[in-house]
């Protein structure tokens, strides 16, 4: 008779909890807010730099620059002279880039660059980190105040000299937070 009543007690608030969970799957990108669907990284083209477009410059030849940027994306048999580079990236958790950069030349030699906005190096890879530490970083350098409170290491004696070393004698904080 008790299992009975538990029964019937269980199903008055588990079937308005389950109408509740059918409505709130509506929603494609996540279920209860919780998981996400997958979602591919598409990357396209070569990423030109701050650092690599200092490097070309009227004159060069198309093998040089070949080296410096990479092979182009695009290139044209009726624009012969002009390479095109361009660079696309959708990741889950980062903005959508693309950034086009265009090369002219006149027979082998490089005549003109003209190229978006570019980011450096350091710049763009922080655009594309998706890792999100939480909590505080830790402190990675010591204050003069701590550094002379650490204690000394103890000085070798003269029979030790011949010795193994000993362990450390200081413990230092962790380079990398611990999650």
């Amino acid at each position: 008779m008790r299992l009975f009543a538990l029964f019937r007690v269980c199903s008055v608030w588990m079937v308005p909890l389950a109408l509740v969970a059918c409505g709130s799957l509506r929603s494609p990108e996540s279920l209860f807010g919780l998981v996400t669907p997958y979602r591919v990284e598409i990357v396209q083209g070569n990423v030109v730099t701050q650092e690599m477009a200092a490097l070309i410059k009227p004159g060069l030849s198309r093998s040089q620059v070949r080296d410096a940027l990479g092979s182009p994306l695009l290139t044209d048999i009726f624009h012969a002279d002009r390479w095109d580079y361009v660079f696309t990236i959708r990741r889950q958790g980062a903005p959508y880039q693309q950034r086009r950069v265009t090369v002219l030349f006149e027979g082998d030699s490089m005549k003109s660059f003209e190229a978006d906005e570019l980011p450096s190096e350091r710049d763009f890879v922080a655009s594309i980190d998706t890792s999100k530490l939480s909590g505080n970083l830790p402190t990675l350098a010591l204050t003069d105040a701590q550094l002379q409170a650490l204690p000394l290491p103890p000085k070798p004696s003269a029979s030790a000299a011949g010795a193994e070393p000993q362990g450390p004698a200081r413990s230092y904080p962790p380079l990398e937070a611990t999650r």
